[in-house]
């Protein structure tokens, strides 16, 4: 099937290049958040791990253009041609090399417009346009002109609910794994740092911990860096730095290879992954694994610190990685040159965590490993259903399927 081709600009009502200076951001949140090229992947974009500023700043970097849900973003840089669509009604705005596209509903349907420029054809075309031999990145100019293939509307409006049917999906399944990481935490911070546990009225606080329980550095309740054999016969996967998330445990696929040979960062199902590097472990990148096969050993970044559980949990290692003390007793380690400081294993001696007795170790486990085991089954459904939109796709934009 044929369809006119033509440029992105003939078919929005905008097309407009972000302010390419970098806004001044705020400590505190605010209504008005910045968009990065990091919030941008795989036709969403995430507007909870952002930077906030100030009304005054937000009005003068949306001075070109307001964005608005069914807007269209795709990053220019540091990646080149990732593409999301704004779905809420946040105060949003675009930080650098982003690019911001307006659908002219009279021609174009924003869905459509989002994944017509995930397509193989479209971003083939993007990333030819690339230059830079260290960051690839493209002219404004190109940006104008990107041809989109245009059926008719009817069509267009059809292939993007198809495809969309599927990302609402993943989309819910988002928040609900979000949710219930957060109900992980707060349960977390009630027994462990607020010692509000079941029984609690009945049992004195001594030397920082409840009777009857432990207060131990982290090195010798956690194993830090263990040794992890493997058979180095036979294909590896890698996970880089990019697969771990600033807010939450899920780790990626999308960044992961698949090597022949390992890097001395190796870990298995139950580890938590924490960056030992600047910017990435102040940012909060940190990760639970459970992605792997029964038995699968992977390897990842060298920039990687891997917990284990000793004398408590998987669980319990990894929700003390998210706490905001924990990662500061590391940052403050941290030694080298400026913008590739790195942490000093020895800074989880000087860490205290209390463990608990078996009973309510075992209790606290059954509750979380319940909100830990839901999160893994969402995630898995969430790779099916990207899987099953992103072979879709192509046939739909190539006119193999009829709608």
């Amino acid at each position: 099937m044929s369809w006119k081709v033509q440029p992105i600009s003939d078919l929005c009502l905008h097309s407009v290049d972000c302010v390419n200076r970098t806004a001044p951001v705020v400590e505190e949140p605010t209504p008005y958040k910045m968009i990065r090229t990091t919030n941008v992947k795989g036709g969403f974009i995430d507007t909870t791990n952002v930077r906030y500023v100030t009304l005054e700043t937000y009005e003068r970097w949306t001075r070109r253009l307001l964005p608005q849900a069914g807007d269209v973003i795709l990053t220019r840089e540091a990646p080149l041609g990732d593409v999301g669509r704004l779905t809420s009604d946040d105060r949003v705005f675009l930080g650098q090399r982003l690019f911001h596209y307006r659908a002219d509903p009279k021609v174009l349907d924003s869905g459509f417009l989002a994944y017509v420029l995930q397509s193989p054809r479209v971003q083939g075309w993007i990333r030819g346009t690339g230059m830079g031999a260290t960051v690839e990145h493209a002219r404004v100019g190109d940006f104008h002109k990107i041809p989109i293939p245009v059926p008719p509307l009817k069509v267009q409006t059809k292939i993007g609910g198809i495809l969309s049917a599927y990302d609402d999906l993943i989309e819910n399944n988002r928040r609900r794994i979000a949710l219930l990481e957060e109900a992980a935490r707060l349960l977390y911070r009630e027994w462990f740092v607020h010692f509000r546990f079941p029984g609690h009225e009945h049992v004195k606080i001594t030397e920082g911990a409840p009777e009857g329980w432990e207060r131990l550095p982290a090195s010798e309740a956690f194993e830090v860096n263990p040794k992890t054999p493997r058979n180095d016969e036979g294909i590896i996967r890698y996970f880089p730095m990019a697969a771990l998330s600033e807010t939450g445990m899920v780790i990626g696929r999308g960044p992961m290879e698949e090597r022949e040979k390992s890097t001395s960062v190796r870990f298995r199902n139950g580890d938590t992954l924490l960056a030992r590097i600047t910017p990435c472990l102040e940012n909060g990148k940190t990760g639970y694994v459970q992605m792997l096969e029964d038995g699968e050993i992977a390897c990842g970044s060298t920039e990687f610190i891997v917990l284990r559980q000793r004398r408590v949990s998987s669980y319990y290692v990894y929700l003390t990685a998210r706490q905001h003390d924990f990662r500061e007793n590391a940052i403050r380690s941290m030694i080298g040159s400026s913008g590739r400081q790195r942490v000093q294993p020895n800074c989880f001696d000087r860490y205290f965590v209390a463990v608990p007795p078996e009973l309510l170790a075992k209790l606290f486990d059954e509750a979380v490993g319940e909100m830990f085991d839901q999160v893994g089954n969402l995630d898995q459904q969430n790779q099916k259903l990207s899987q099953a939109r992103d072979l879709l796709l192509p046939r739909l934009m190539n006119g193999e399927i009829a709608v």
